[in-house]
């Protein structure tokens, strides 16, 4: 089993200033917990699934200590920045063969932020200055991992991120200790694009498709009461190989009913195969609107890092 789950940060409203904060880059990957015991790694996701399998590149990581337990993301590169979308092509292979296979075509990075267990020692107690100084000291720099910079002006970092295409950042109080599983406010996330994790609970075919191909994703958000709402219709992003592999999950979890607990529109609502909500998505939107919809929303890839128990959890922090 997981060690435990991870810190996570809360959404700021301002980048904190002062010398009580450092800052990083906010990294579009996959959030892991990489555990080395006796140079043997396991790499484990942030709702705790085993995903070593999909990530062949990190075991070199067990010739480096015999013993650490390491917090980052693993990031998928296009052109220098992280992608997501191509990230989806790693993240979900459960075969180490077929991973094997994709380490030239799509290799990932590891950028470590956090280093929790040294030698047996936790160090989750230690202020965030402190275990930073002993990550620092690892000296872990390998081909397919990296310690990224960490910058004393938050201000200047997030417009930096802006102007590369990046992201955005996290911030982060020296003094805080880890926060195991918990979504503190020691750690605050500043991000420019507006990208959401949404649980799907429908699906419709294309348009003129005979064969009944995805045309679009019904999709929902937390209702605060234990329920889903409706949160829009996605069809941008679903087109060839990305569509087809989401349809063959979504026939998998049919059900008769909606999900939803408010009225879906019936110019929606139309010719909808409805699902359980079971699969988690991200998607990328203008905007979500003051009636909790997404504004032109488009497709980036399933997260299979992330249950529908999570949004629920974020929701309410």
């Amino acid at each position: 089993m997981a060690p435990f789950r991870p810190m996570l940060a809360t959404v700021a409203e301002r980048v904190p200033t002062g010398d009580a904060w450092v800052h990083e880059v906010k990294w579009d990957g996959m959030r892991v917990l990489v555990d080395v015991r006796d140079g043997v790694v396991t790499v484990w996701s942030r709702s705790e699934r085993d995903v070593t399998a999909a990530f062949p590149e990190l075991d070199a990581l067990g010739g480096a200590y015999e013993d650490m337990l390491l917090d980052g993301e693993v990031v998928a590169l296009e052109a220098g920045r992280p992608s997501f979308r191509a990230l989806t092509e790693r993240m979900h292979v459960s075969k180490r063969r077929q991973a094997e296979q994709l380490v030239a075509s799509r290799p990932v990075t590891l950028m470590v932020f956090d280093l929790l267990r040294l030698f047996g020692n936790d160090l989750r107690a230690q202020p965030w200055s402190a275990r930073r100084a002993l990550l620092e000291q690892l000296d872990l720099a390998g081909r397919s991992w990296q310690v990224p910079e960490v910058y004393e002006d938050g201000t200047e970092l997030l417009a930096a991120t802006a102007a590369q295409g990046l992201e955005g950042i996290v911030s982060k109080r020296r003094a805080a200790p880890y926060a195991t599983g918990r979504r503190s406010p020691d750690w605050r996330k500043t991000a420019h694009r507006s990208t959401h994790s949404v649980v799907v609970g429908g699906w419709r075919p294309e348009v003129g498709s005979s064969a009944g191909r995805l045309g679009a994703v019904l999709v929902g958000l937390p209702d605060g009461a234990g329920g889903w709402r409706y949160a829009g219709r996605v069809g941008s992003g679903l087109a060839g190989s990305a569509g087809q592999a989401l349809a063959m999950r979504l026939r998998r979890i049919g059900r008769d009913d909606s999900p939803f607990s408010d009225e879906v529109p019936s110019v929606d609502a139309s010719g909808t195969t409805w699902v359980e909500p079971r699969l988690v998505i991200e998607v990328r939107a203008l905007e979500l609107t003051s009636q909790h919809r997404l504004r032109q929303p488009a497709y980036l890839g399933v997260r299979s890092d992330l249950t529908p128990d999570d949004l629920v959890e974020a929701e309410d922090a």
